[in-house]
Order: structure tokens, then C-alpha cells, then sequence
């Protein structure tokens, strides 16, 4: 069994030991515009710090960042930071373009060419069509061309002529008359003056005649069909032979301007053996379409013109990744990670009711023009999209990336299918996210979170010195120039500072999460503008959170008014037997204060143990009931030596409806419990916070600021008389930060802190008696706490044992009455 060791009794803490107090002398400037030169440094995250640059430099595949921690703790800031800083010292990447397939336009080519290339080629090809829609037509209506295709086509000519000739005497034979029209060969019929027949005319000529005529035209016909089988090959000859001069025209001026437009390409590019084969196939597709540039006047004109612009059209250079501006890596932040802005597009026009694009309309996403550098995203926007996921998921596993329109299969319309040519991506992802999504990835997505094998854990607090409060300042510097605010004096950052540590509760550590100290910048700069001061003194930055305080405390103030009006039942004078004030904090987000509320216990001979009222009615949490079960446990290790204990408690939390949690009130009930069991009164002026263990030791809580000033609050109100305070545990001492009106409270007398590192310490300051060392025999001291304690148990067992069932509870009723007359 346990044996507690002499009390002590609680300790009462001084007033100057209730907050830091950070002196302005000791900051080392008079106000932040002296640190505005100063680098802003990983203020408290050397271990961050330290993975991010060890990621970042990395270059070995997989070495992804995940960078996890709270929002408002910079990870993105500083990780942008960095990533610049390392961006600066790498190699510009090179320019991604588009160009036409000419074997198959529905897969489009990617070449990669060097920064400030992409746009050169641009511009090359677009002069290229200027150059061809004007040499062209020149160079084919030179006279030396003239000359050349009139001699061809007079030597197919001359032969087509005699074919001609036997052709037309042939009909002449068969009185037939045959001539040209509109390029096809047309005959008509005659009679014996070489006259032209009418329709009617021949039908009127005897039957004889008809036959014979009938008979002729088959045979002209036939003869029309050999003529037309011998000279087809001709003109296809001539064709061939004019095209051949067109091309031979062309083909030196085509072969200069393209090897103009490699020259200017200076650069060695990775691609150089694809843009050269593009740039043949770029001269195959003029030379076989020469004809498109030769205008013509008749019907034809209209279809000629938009052939050619079609035409034309396939020389364009889509630049999608432009870096002729860029210096060092690619620094990214993709705040809208869907599926276009990430991954890239097509786009897509609608002509006749039918979706078409090309290869013009590829469009960069982010990883495309992160290449070579740095793409920031965060986790919560990938799982927000499944198809975003899955892509990115693909990608960091294959390292190449398709582009693709997603979605576009469930068009209703029809549509022209285009698939770019996947492109290999050598990117780092820097991946922003919280600690909970972090081991859920590494849980349930194990193939992709290995690709993020380093970790960059960025702390909610630190450990405060000299150094982090020098830091401090400077972040207050620069929040103050880049937000275009007043600066601040010495005295309103080490404000600032002190309002760091008292967001973690902790004297010895600072709050990482600067967001919360940016916004009391921006509000106590507000205030000092509405008194037009030049500079943020310290009275601005406790007007902020005054003000701020205000707008948040509504329930607050209607809490504390429900006591006030009686509504809530709080004594702050006189002594209770089994009732005391506990200490609760209330979270509501935006805003925490704490809050007294009434702990009562009842006790009387049974056997049914320790009754905790909140979980029979399902009001209490899992930890609340952890901490009453580990009460019992303690309570039990008292009274041993009478084991098993024949007792019946219930402990409640009065006017409590929204549930309990947490365990920092089994100090409040163990001494309610002891209270009711020895028959002495609590002390109704002090509240109580702290858990206790198996050994009776106090062990630390949280909200222990906000539950001190809470009750503090409380007794404000009603007036305080000189004898109130709380008792909190020793091991929170460091955590007091309080306000300044309860250090100007406590140092004038009015209000108290006490501490305890045992049990038997509160005990004493609460019930005047001392907690009871124990004697051979297992019993204890006259007179003390477990003394009385012990003898009510003794009672309770001996009713038990002795009187029938049915008359426990009415023996309990008088051990109760008997303890109250105590």
C-alpha cells in the first residue's frame, strides 16, 4: 500500500512568478525598423530547417518533401523561401514545345529545346509562312519557270494532238462532229450537209438510219474510251514533270530558310535529332503541296485558300513551358490543383456540332512548367479529386506525363481524339499537409507515399531564448513592411513575444504558429493608427486583444452572468462537506476561457463502488472516465487494509449538460469524495484543477490560464473579499502565463495561487486538517483526514455486514446523518 509522505502542504506562488515578463532593454532595439535588413530566419525549426535543405539539394529519385505540421506555422512560407533560395542556384530548364506530327497528326511531338529557344522557333516558323506565301507565287511566275513548263507541256502536247487528230477523223468517217468542252470531249451528229441533227430530227429519220447511227456512236464511243487510255498516262507524265520543276523551283529557297532557322537555334538541344527530322518533314509537306500557293481564277479560288491555310497552320510552334524569362529552377505554388491546371489540357472548339482541336491547343499544367524546379502542393486539395489523385499517383510512379482532357469521353458530342506525346518530368514535389494525414497516407497509401521519403516536421512550439525572441522581432519587421504597417516599439514586440508564450501556456516555450501573431500585428497596428501614432507602442497591442477578447466572449459573458444572476450555483464563502469548485475550460475554437463549476460527491454504505454520474449518462468522455477509475484505484490503495471496501459513492459534475471530458478534474472529485467520507467541509473560496495518479501525485493540466482567470472572473464579480484563489499543480507552475489583472490581484493580496505536488497538499489547504500519516496496523493519525476517512468506511462495512439487504440503504441515511451533525 501506498504510504503519502509528511505534507507539506501547498505552496503559494508569488506574484512575479506568474508570467514572463519580457523587458524591452533586453530586445537590443528601439524599434523594428532596425531589423527590416535582417534575413527572417526558421525561427524555433532547426529540425525542419535542416530536412527541407537536405530534401530540396537532394537529387536522387523519390525524394519528394512531405512537409507536415499546423496551419499558421510558416511551412508554407518558409518552404517557398527556400525553395527560391535553392532554385537560384540550379540550371534554367529548357523550353517544351509542340509541334505536328505529319505521320500521324493525333499523337503531336514534345521537344525539348533550350530557355528562350521555343520562342525563337515561334517566330522563325511564323516568318517561314510569310516567306513561303510570298516566294512561292514569285519564283513560279518567274519567266525562266515560265519557259520551262510551256516546253514541257508542248512536248505531251504534240503527242496528245496526233491522238487527238485520228480521233476526230474517226468521227468525221461516222459523220460525227467532236470537240472540247470544259475538259471533257463531246460529239454531236449531222446529216449529209455536215449540219448538226436535232433531237427530233434524228428521231425522224427512218428506222434503218437510226440503227446504223446507233451502231456508230458505240464504236466512237469505244474509240473515245482508247483515246482518253492513251493520253491519261501523258498528262500524268507532264504533271509529274511539272511538279517536279515546281519542286526543283522551291527547294533551294525552302533549304535556306530552314537552315537559317537551325542556325539560329544556336543552342544544343537534347532534341536536336527530332527538330531536325521535323524540319524535313516540314520541307516534304511544302514541296508536296506547291500547288496550294498558285492562285487560280476560276471557281476553285475559295478552296484553294482555305487548303493552304490549313496547310500553313501545321508549321505553328505551340510553346508550352516559355523560360526565356526565367532565372535559376522553377519555383511553383499550385493553390488549385484540379485536373487542367495541374496536369495540362486540350482544348477544344466546336465546328458543325463536332468538338476539334490540334496540337496548338495544348496547354501547360503546372508539373509540365515545374520541370527541372520545385511544385508546391497541398494534401487536402489532391484528396478533394479522385482523378487528380489517381493521375499524380501515375505520374510519381512512371515520372512521364500524358496529357489528357479529362472527362471529355463523357461529351455528348462527337469529338477529334488527341493524345500529345508523353513527356518525361524531372520535378520536385514539396507536399504541404497536416500531422493526421501524414500517417493516414503512410497507412493507406503506402505506393505513394513512398515516393516522399523526406519528412520536414515543423513543431507547434519551442523552446524560447534570447535568440527566438531576437527572431521574433525580425518576423515583426518584416510583417510590418511587406503589410505596409506602422513599426513597433521595443515594448509592444516584447508584448508580442509574451503573447507567444502564453498561447502554448509555457513560460520557457514560444507558439510556432506566427499566423496568430501576424493578425495581433495587423489589429494592434489598426489601434495605433486610430491615435495617428507613427509607432505601435505596447497599450495598442493589449487593446488588440482586449478588443479581440470582446468580440469573442459573448458566451463567456453569459456564463459568468448565469452566476452572477444565481442561475448557476457557485459559493465563494463559507465550507461545504462533499462540495467544491472545480476548474474547466470551455473551446470554442476562436476562443477559450475557463469556467467553475460545482463538484459534489454523496457516500453511504453499499457495495456498489464509486458511481461516476456522467457516464452512467453517457455525458462523460473516454479520458474523464479514465481519470475516475485511476481515483478509485488511489482510493483503494488507501483504505487496504480494510479491502474490499463496502461503500457507495457517486461523484457529479452540478449543472454540467454538454458532457466532460479530460481528467483534470479527479483532483476535485477525490477531494469532494474524502470530504464526504471524513465529514470535513471544503473551503468554498479556493477552485481546484489537477489529475492525480495511482500514487496520489498531481499531475499537470492544460487551460490551466484560462481556468485560473475564469474563476477569477467569477469572483471579480461578486466582490473579491482577500481569501479567494486556486489550486492548480506544482508541475504547471511554468506554464502560468496569466493576465496582467490577476498578477496585479494577486500581488496587492486580493486573489491566490496555490500549488500542490501530492494529493495530501490540496487535502490540507482545503479541509484545515492534516491528511493523516499512517500508523502500525494500517490505521492513521488521530484527528486527520484519512483518520475520519478510515472510521466512516469501518462504519460502512460493519452496516453491511451486519443489518439484512433490505436495510443498507437506510443504515447508509444514518451514517449520513451522523457525519452531517459532524
Amino acid at each position: 500500500m501506498h504510504t503519502p509522505s509528511q505534507p507539506l502542504g501547498a505552496q503559494t506562488v508569488s506574484a512575479a512568478d506568474l508570467r514572463l515578463t519580457i523587458q524591452p532593454t533586453e530586445l537590443g532595439f528601439s524599434d523594428t525598423s532596425e531589423l527590416v535588413s535582417h534575413a527572417l530566419p526558421w525561427i524555433g525549426q532547426e529540425r525542419a530547417e535542416t530536412a527541407a535543405r537536405f530534401g530540396l539539394e537532394m537529387t536522387q529519385a523519390n525524394y519528394n518533401l512531405f512537409v507536415l505540421g499546423e496551419v499558421g506555422s510558416g511551412r508554407s512560407t518558409l518552404l517557398r523561401q527556400m525553395m527560391h533560395s535553392v532554385a537560384a542556384t540550379r540550371a534554367v530548364p529548357p523550353d517544351l514545345c509542340y509541334l505536328h506530327n505529319f505521320d500521324t497528326p493525333e499523337h503531336p511531338h514534345a521537344v525539348h529545346i533550350p530557355a528562350g529557344e521555343g520562342r525563337k522557333l515561334r517566330v522563325h516558323m511564323a516568318q517561314l509562312t510569310k516567306t513561303l506565301l510570298a516566294e512561292i507565287p514569285k519564283r513560279l511566275t518567274a519567266q525562266d519557270f515560265k519557259v520551262e513548263s510551256e516546253h514541257i507541256e508542248k512536248t505531251y502536247k504534240q503527242e496528245e494532238d496526233r491522238a487527238y487528230a485520228v480521233l476526230d477523223a474517226f468521227a468525221e468517217a461516222r459523220s460525227f462532229s467532236l470537240f472540247r468542252e470544259g475538259g471533257h470531249l463531246v460529239f454531236t451528229l449531222r446529216d449529209e450537209k455536215g449540219v448538226p441533227l436535232t433531237e427530233a430530227e434524228a428521231l425522224a429519220l427512218p428506222k434503218e438510219r437510226r440503227t446504223a447511227i446507233d451502231q456508230a456512236e458505240v464504236e466512237l464511243r469505244a474509240e473515245i474510251a482508247n483515246f482518253l487510255d492513251k493520253t491519261r498516262p501523258i498528262d500524268r507524265v507532264k504533271n509529274e514533270g511539272l511538279a517536279a520543276l515546281r519542286r526543283q523551283t522551291i527547294k533551294p529557297m525552302l533549304e535556306q530558310e530552314l537552315a537559317h532557322i537551325q542556325q539560329a537555334l544556336s543552342k544544343p538541344s537534347q532534341d536536336n535529332a527530332k527538330l531536325a527530322h521535323y524540319f524535313q518533314k516540314v520541307m516534304a509537306d511544302v514541296l508536296e503541296h506547291i500547288e496550294l500557293f498558285e492562285p487560280r481564277d476560276d471557281d476553285e479560288e475559295e478552296t484553294r485558300l482555305e487548303a493552304l491555310n490549313t496547310l500553313l497552320l501545321r508549321y505553328r510552334v505551340n510553346v508550352a513551358v516559355d523560360n526565356h524569362d526565367t532565372h535559376g529552377a522553377p519555383v511553383l505554388v499550385e493553390d488549385n490543383p484540379v485536373f487542367r491546371t495541374l496536369f495540362g489540357s486540350v482544348e477544344y472548339q466546336t465546328e458543325d456540332d463536332v468538338l476539334m482541336t490540334d496540337f496548338s491547343r495544348i496547354r501547360a499544367g503546372s508539373l509540365l512548367k515545374a520541370h527541372g524546379g520545385f511544385l508546391m502542393l497541398h494534401v487536402r486539395d489532391l484528396l478533394t479529386d479522385a482523378l487528380v489523385w489517381e493521375k499524380l499517383s501515375r505520374f510519381l510512379r512512371s515520372g512521364r506525363l500524358q496529357i489528357e482532357e479529362s472527362g471529355l469521353h463523357l461529351s455528348p458530342i462527337a469529338s477529334v481524339a488527341l493524345e500529345p506525346e508523353a513527356v518525361h518530368i524531372d520535378v520536385k514535389i514539396v507536399l504541404i499537409g497536416t500531422v493526421e494525414e501524414y500517417y493516414v497516407l503512410q497507412e493507406g497509401a503506402p505506393e505513394f507515399f513512398r515516393r516522399f521519403m523526406c519528412k520536414v516536421e515543423f513543431s507547434e512550439s519551442f523552446t524560447a531564448n534570447a535568440g527566438t525572441h531576437r527572431a521574433s522581432a525580425i518576423f515583426v519587421a518584416h510583417s510590418c513592411q511587406r503589410l505596409g504597417l506602422p513599426h513597433f516599439n521595443a515594448d509592444a514586440v516584447a508584448r508580442l513575444i509574451e503573447c507567444t508564450h502564453r498561447e502554448v501556456d509555457d513560460q520557457t516555450r514560444q507558439s510556432a504558429l506566427f499566423s496568430h501573431t501576424e493578425s495581433l500585428i495587423i489589429e494592434s497596428a489598426s489601434h495605433a493608427r486610430q491615435r495617428s501614432a507613427d509607432k505601435v507602442q505596447a497599450a495598442d497591442v493589449d487593446a488588440a486583444i482586449a478588443a479581440r477578447n470582446f468580440r469573442n466572449g459573448y458566451i463567456e459573458q453569459r456564463l459568468q452572468e448565469s452566476i452572477t444572476d444565481g442561475e448557476r450555483l457557485i459559493s465563494l464563502q463559507g465550507e461545504q462537506i462533499g462540495q467544491l469548485n472545480g476548474l474547466t475550460v470551455i473551446e470554442l475554437g476562436d476562443h477559450a476561457f475557463g469556467f467553475p463549476v460545482r463538484v459534489t460527491a454523496r457516500t453511504y454504505a453499499g457495495n456498489e463502488g464509486l458511481v461516476n454520474i456522467e457516464r452512467e449518462v453517457k455525458l462523460s468522455g473516454p479520458i474523464h472516465d479514465k481519470g475516475v477509475l485511476i481515483l478509485h484505484s488511489y482510493l483503494s490503495a488507501l483504505f487496504s487494509h480494510i479491502a474490499p471496501l463496502a461503500f457507495n459513492a457517486s461523484v457529479v459534475f452540478e449543472q454540467e449538460y454538454s458532457g466532460v471530458e479530460g481528467d483534470s478534474a479527479s483532483c476535485a472529485e477525490l477531494y469532494a469524495l474524502l470530504s464526504s467520507l471524513s465529514g470535513l467541509p471544503i473551503k468554498q473560496n479556493i477552485a481546484v484543477t489537477g489529475a492525480v495518479n495511482q500514487n496520489g501525485e498531481i499531475l499537470p493540466v492544460g487551460g490551466v490560464n484560462e481556468k485560473i482567470e475564469g474563476f477569477f472572473r467569477t469572483c471579480k464579480a461578486q466582490g473579491l473579499d482577500g481569501t479567494q484563489g486556486a489550486l492548480i499543480p506544482s508541475r504547471n507552475r511554468h506554464h502560468l502565463m496569466l493576465s496582467q489583472d490577476v498578477v496585479d490581484a494577486v500581488a496587492q493580496g486580493q486573489f491566490h495561487i496555490y500549488t500542490a505536488e501530492h494529493a495530501s497538499e490540496g487535502a490540507e489547504l482545503l479541509m484545515g486538517t492534516v491528511f493523516g500519516k499512517e500508523l502500525k496496523g494500517g490505521s492513521y493519525e488521530a484527528q486527520s483526514i484519512l483518520a475520519l476517512a478510515d472510521k466512516t468506511l469501518q462504519a460502512y462495512r460493519r452496516a453491511c455486514h451486519k443489518e439484512p439487504a433490505q436495510s443498507v440503504r437506510h443504515m447508509s441515511h444514518k451514517f449520513q446523518k451522523q457525519l452531517d451533525g459532524k
